[in-house]
């Protein structure tokens, strides 16, 4: 009689594959960078003695920084003449995020705050420090 010769399934080992997607998944979590607030000035923000943390997340948001001799809208300095060409690029749905160095002159700020209302963006929070 003749003997049928069976072969043995090959089947790949999972062990090794799974190393490998958990070393790939390590990797990624290391290696990826969490976005953070882009800063441009190096700012001394007011104290206030309660604050709250926003929790209004919204997709278009345009910040802005505001020094005695510098201004900075999301994260890139800009001119202080230039602001009235960026700021009109946005809807009066954007939310505002203002953070004012405590030296600013008041007429400085006056002014960035009439541009915001020239191009009615009025959803507008001011940052500041909390009190210890």
């Amino acid at each position: 009689m003749a003997r049928k010769a069976r072969r043995e399934q090959l089947s790949p080992e999972l062990t090794p594959l799974i190393d490998v997607v958990f070393l790939l998944l390590i990797f990624f979590l290391v290696s990826s960078v969490f976005k953070q607030e882009e800063l441009a000035l190096l700012l001394n923000l007011p104290v206030t003695e309660k604050g709250e943390q926003s929790k209004q997340a919204q997709k278009e948001q345009l910040s802005i920084e505001l020094a005695s001799a510098k201004i900075a809208i999301n994260g890139k300095e800009i001119e202080f003449t230039d602001i009235e060409s960026t700021v009109k690029n946005y809807d009066a749905k954007t939310n505002v995020i203002l953070r004012v160095d405590g030296e600013v002159k008041y007429d400085r700020l006056v002014s960035v705050l009439d541009m915001l209302k020239k191009y009615k963006l009025e959803n507008l929070s001011l940052i500041t420090m909390k009190k210890n």
